[in-house]
């Protein structure tokens, strides 16, 4: 605990309970260099044992050979037979030329390639062993640094979560006593009305994804899928989005299909999956006017909707992280934009549920989703329309 210049206490922890960057790398990098130290230490101190070993058996055959050479001129000719018998059972590696005895060349080679054979085996197994331990000790790291950066998240989502759900209450909380304490003329009155209704709308939005959000994560989500034409199916969900959309500065330009688009979906679900392309089209779009396009087309045997935008974009690095859960583009200490980071993870997941599959493209300016359903039998594609 520490006395601050203006009488106040203030703790400071004694012990930092995670270590810095750094010093994980630090020691990450001492435990590879030992790793690799030791392998080559084996495989050094293995060579040079076989190379004794050879060196030994080489100078005990010749000590051998030198024996049996002496053994071999104090025997007599007459029993020189049977001796010469017994040594090739017992010495095979050693032969008797007349009254010489040598060291055969092929049982040393035999040998001699036998024990280069294990130091290959050792020279294999030291660099594949010092690799799995390698890869594992990646492995090891990545998984803490994605542990870290999605317990990361969950904090950040936390706070937004709070933030989210504090701002809208207080707003209506500040609006409801004004309506109850002061006396109003009906156009402020209806304006103060409409400014709780969307507030209203947006706690209700944020109460949907956290729900979708659990029954996702708990496997509760089923589908209610059914056969449907996109286009009034999109056109009916942007119908009742369309005034809350437009009173943020949304322009809307709805591009439907020149033909049916028969997918299989539940409406409801699809709903949802719109809803946040919209959201996040509208959130990432700075300006006071806010063009977004929503086109619908065939292609490749797929239902296409595109919802683009000209917003900030989306930065190098981003395009295969968006989609996780707790995510959300820009700096933490930084970001002006609202939002939990769980709108693009709905998105994929329950597009993933009814069969299809979403993906992001970044433009010069802004950025274009698309989402891809699989066309029912009986549908007809169509030529791609130019981008707007």
């Amino acid at each position: 605990m520490v006395v601050r210049g203006d009488g106040l206490f203030r703790y400071r922890p004694r012990f930092q309970p995670r270590l810095s960057r750094r010093w994980v790398w630090v020691t990450f990098a001492l435990v590879v260099g030992f790793l690799v130290a030791q392998v080559g230490w084996w495989i050094l101190f293995q060579r040079h044992y076989i190379q004794q070993t050879v060196a030994y058996a080489e100078t005990a055959w010749l000590q051998q050979a030198a024996l049996v050479q002496r053994l071999w001129a104090e025997t007599r000719p007459a029993e020189r037979p049977a001796l010469a018998e017994e040594l090739r059972r017992d010495f095979p590696q050693l032969e008797i030329q007349g009254d010489n005895v040598y060291v055969r060349p092929e049982p040393l080679l035999s040998y001699r390639e036998s024990q280069l054979r294990y130091l290959r085996m050792f020279a294999f197994e030291g660099p594949f062993f010092l690799v799995v331990m390698l890869a594992g000790l990646w492995i090891i790291a990545h998984s803490l640094a994605s542990e870290r950066e999605f317990k990361r998240r969950q904090q950040n989502f936390l706070m937004a979560a709070t933030h989210e759900f504090r701002t809208p209450i207080s707003t209506l909380r500040l609006l409801a006593q004004t309506l109850d304490l002061r006396e109003l003329p009906k156009e402020k009155q209806r304006d103060y009305l409409q400014h709780m209704n969307q507030e209203i709308s947006r706690l209700e939005s944020l109460s949907e994804r956290l729900l979708a959000t659990a029954r996702l994560e708990q496997g509760l989500h089923q589908a209610d899928r059914g056969v449907h034409d996109l286009n009034p199916v999109v056109a009916q969900a942007l119908s009742h989005q369309r005034a809350v959309l437009e009173a943020r500065g949304a322009s809307l330009t709805f591009e439907p299909a020149p033909q049916p688009l028969w997918v299989e979906l539940d409406p409801e679900a699809f709903g949802l999956v719109f809803s946040n392309l919209l959201e996040n089209a509208l959130k990432y779009s700075p300006g006071r006017e806010k063009p977004i396009w929503v086109r619908l087309k065939a292609q490749e045997g797929q239902a296409v909707l595109e919802v683009e935008d000209r917003g900030v974009g989306l930065r190098r690095g981003e395009l295969a992280r968006i989609f996780e859960p707790f995510y959300r583009s820009g700096e933490e200490a930084t970001r002006e934009t609202q939002g939990l980071g769980l709108g693009l993870y709905l998105v994929r997941s329950i597009t993933a549920l009814m069969g299809g599959s979403v993906e992001a493209e970044s433009l010069a300016q802004g950025s274009r989703f698309r989402v891809r359903l699989p066309l029912r039998s009986g549908a007809v594609s169509a030529p791609e329309r130019s981008p707007a």
